[in-house]
């Protein structure tokens, strides 16, 4: 029997991917988790054969939660299940130690080979990501500013972008509104980005919002 985490903020999408993945793999455990809180306390009380992750969920991000998956069972393999592009996430989730990086639009045969791949052992990697791949080994190009920040930065960044106030932000991730703008001023010596619509607008070019 194997025992499969499905983590995503949107019950039908945990649904949808229980079903079908229940489908081909009768007799299968699905625990399902819809916060990172709820993620980090079930991949801390048991033993996994495959994570789905999403990316964007209440509290901690999706990459955070992927770096504690890395560092607590490294051997349980990783599937990032996200709306946001390959070209601004995917780079970033497989570095941290995902298997492998799909859009949720993918159809299902692609996610089952994916899900197969990764079971067996090894990684799933789409054309695109495979050229990703190459570049950031083969070519020494100018990254985007956004890839210079830490996940705290990146996530903080983000629900700037989302038009939240540092108070909110600040209660959204459990820090004080101090810390908020510590890494308001981090986030701005690093991209040249300090002002909340200078934020918004990057982050809407580069895809970092929906």
């Amino acid at each position: 029997m194997r025992n499969i985490l499905i983590v995503d903020d949107h019950e039908v999408v945990r649904r949808g991917l229980r079903s079908l993945l229940a489908e081909k793999m009768p007799g299968s455990r699905f625990v399902e988790a819809a916060t990172s809180a709820e993620a980090e306390a079930r991949i801390f009380e048991g033993r996994w054969d495959l994570i789905l992750l999403d990316l964007n969920l209440p509290g901690r991000n999706g990459l955070e939660v992927l770096d504690l998956s890395r560092k607590h069972c490294p051997k349980t393999p990783v599937i990032v299940l996200s709306m946001y592009p390959e070209a601004e996430f995917a780079l970033r989730a497989i570095k941290l130690g995902a298997q492998a990086y799909l859009n949720k639009q993918s159809a299902s045969e692609e996610l089952l080979a994916a899900v197969n791949k990764v079971l067996a052992g090894g990684k799933y990697i789409t054309t695109s990501l495979a050229e990703q791949l190459a570049s950031a080994l083969t070519a020494e190009t100018a990254t985007a500013p956004h890839e210079s920040l830490t996940e705290r930065e990146l996530q903080v960044l983000r629900l700037v972008a989302m038009g939240k106030t540092t108070k909110e932000i600040a209660a959204e991730l459990h820090l004080s509104a101090k810390t908020i703008a510590t890494y308001r001023s981090r986030i701005a010596a690093k991209t040249g980005l300090s002002t909340t619509v200078g934020i918004t607008r990057y982050a809407m070019q580069h895809h970092l919002v929906e």
